[in-house]
């Protein structure tokens, strides 16, 4: 029997906004500070607002207009250098409690530590080694944290993200038992950890509106519609995650294609344009090699003035080379990820590659769609080995936010 695990994910309270309270002497939570860059007027983004605006009900992400009158505030522009050297010295205090092994880094502000084979150590429980852990932040720091402990990375992150904030030492503990219970009860679906705006419409129409919702519908119809993703949204619904922080660990730098592309304007609605016409590119490179890969990655970084973005990527049980395959998958992270701001970077990986040594067959696609598929990609690659990338456009090549036929002209678009 495999032993339960308890898992630490830990966040730093509206952390750029905190961090400039901090490096001023000021509280965050009595002042009314903005972080923004001022030199872009009433129309600036806020990249973070203090947790006394946040008590008034503004969000951390608004337009400076979007602030009602009444609200006195001061704003400051970000400094980088400042979060990040922060950042540092939190994580130097996870890394006195476990060691490397066990800490992943989400990002700038939040991190999971499996805490598992630490508490016989400490002779403590996960309850209590997370608030030694949070007091050492806040004396070492200044900086408040955040944390939700769980059986597994995805209840402590939701935990977190849905319930520590309202306790008394802002820290929350579920486990199986409350699935039911707390993990079902979530609504709207965009309160969950990975489903943003765009896939809650999706998943609206389907006639699904709560957590629970999706937990009772039927996976097979949830693959039929997104994909091997749609089985992680029906696992994750019943609080299904068999991840380990070891996954997100390089053990050897294995092979992998990436591209990216810095767009020459920012893009909004616009923005899967660019990823499929980038997965095109990158599914002619896998097949001429013949790779499949079992891991796909999505990277979006936003304006610059705005300098933030993310990367996040999922692993697929039946490898591909398929473009329709591969598209769908970048596309469901994007809806699940995208938060509605302007997009000055695309990146997408194909990494876990191994030879195509046949077709795997699987239960969610029979094997005569499978194969024509297949032909289908032969015939258009082909085609444009022949004659050149351009040789084959699709409609969407022609629009004025494609770069498509451009970057084919930069990157070789004939090979004959």
């Amino acid at each position: 029997m495999e032993k339960i695990r308890h898992f630490l994910c830990i966040d730093l309270k509206s952390f750029f906004a905190s961090c400039e309270c901090v490096s001023r002497g000021l509280d965050p939570f009595t002042t009314p500070l903005v972080v923004a860059n001022k030199n872009q007027g009433n129309g600036a983004i806020t990249l973070a607002v203090t947790p006394y605006l946040k008590s008034k009900g503004i969000k951390g992400r608004t337009r400076l207009y979007e602030i009602p009158k009444n609200i006195k505030y001061t704003i400051v522009n970000p400094r980088m250098h400042l979060y990040l050297e922060k950042s540092k010295e939190v994580v130097s205090i996870y890394l006195d409690y476990v060691a490397k092994e066990d800490l992943h880094i989400y990002s700038i502000d939040e991190c999971f530590l499996d805490v598992t084979d630490y508490l016989r150590l400490y002779k403590k429980t996960d309850y209590e080694l997370a608030l030694d852990i949070l007091n050492k932040v806040k004396e070492k720091t200044g900086l408040t944290a955040t944390c939700g402990i769980g059986p597994n990375m995805l209840l402590a992150k939701i935990s977190m993200d849905i319930e520590a904030k309202h306790m008394p030492n802002c820290i929350a503990k579920w486990d199986y038992a409350d699935i039911e219970t707390k993990l079902w009860s979530i609504t709207p679906l965009s309160k969950m950890w990975g489903i943003g705006i765009r896939l809650e419409k999706r998943l609206n129409a389907l006639g699904i509106f709560s957590i629970k919702d999706l937990a009772l519908y039927d996976k097979h119809k949830l693959h039929d519609k997104f994909g091997i993703m749609g089985l992680e949204l029906w696992n994750h619904a019943n609080g299904i995650d068999s991840s380990r922080i070891s996954d997100f660990k390089s053990i050897k730098k294995e092979k992998s294609y990436s591209h990216s592309q810095v767009l020459f304007k920012d893009y909004y609605e616009n923005t899967k344009l660019i990823i499929e016409e980038m997965v095109d590119v990158l599914g002619v490179r896998l097949r001429a090699n013949n790779y499949e890969t079992s891991c796909i990655g999505l990277g979006i970084h936003y304006s610059k003035t705005i300098n933030d973005g993310f990367y996040h990527h999922t692993k697929i049980k039946v490898p591909t080379n398929d473009t329709e395959t591969i598209k769908n998958v970048c596309f469901l992270l994007f809806d699940r990820y995208y938060e509605d701001l302007p997009v000055r970077k695309v990146s997408i990986t194909l990494s876990h590659l191994e030879k195509q040594l046949g077709t795997q067959l699987n239960l969610f696609e029979d094997y005569e769609n499978i194969k024509k598929k297949q032909e289908i990609n032969k015939t258009l690659d082909e085609v444009k080995i022949k004659f050149g990338k351009n040789s084959i456009l699709k409609a969407s090549n022609l629009l004025p936010d494609s770069t498509a036929i451009e970057r084919n002209k930069k990157i070789g678009g004939h090979h004959a």
